[in-house]
């Protein structure tokens, strides 16, 4: 592939592993390794995330966030950049903020061999799902 065709987009749909970054109060980046899925029809990312952490905090405060992923060889790059909404925690393993993480995980991994456990552990680790439409994608590769 070369640098001309190289489409971003494509990295993003499959990179499992990547850095968000979401601002601190002062207006400093704050960095998280995060699971990204990239929805490449829709142009949307979703992450899930723990309520309390300072990402989920600096998100409430200003949603504006990057997500950087890199090929494996690290030859290639890409940075997806938009304005994030959070669903949940929830407090029903039934109820629709337990849904939407549901089908981030189907969407991400698969199927989960128990959904009665996924879903209480959601609920007990108070996890919320980062909903962010991509505003921008750019990205290089080297190789």
């Amino acid at each position: 592939m070369t640098s001309s065709s190289y489409d971003p987009r494509a990295l993003l749909a499959e990179s499992r592993l990547g850095v968000l970054a979401t601002l601190k109060s002062d207006g400093r980046p704050q960095l998280s390794p995060v699971m990204p899925y990239y929805d490449p029809a829709a142009e949307i990312l979703y992450v899930s995330v723990t309520e309390g952490r300072a990402k989920t905090a600096n998100l409430r405060r200003d949603p504006r966030a990057a997500l950087e992923v890199t090929a494996p060889d690290g030859r290639s790059w890409a940075t997806a950049e938009g304005t994030a909404t959070l669903i949940g925690p929830g407090t029903d393993p039934d109820g629709p903020e337990v849904d939407a993480l549901v089908e981030y995980y189907r969407l991400a991994a698969g199927e989960h061999p128990d959904w009665a456990e996924y879903r209480s552990a959601m609920v007990s680790d108070r996890r919320v799902l980062l909903r962010m439409p991509v505003d921008r994608v750019y990205g290089q590769s080297i190789g």
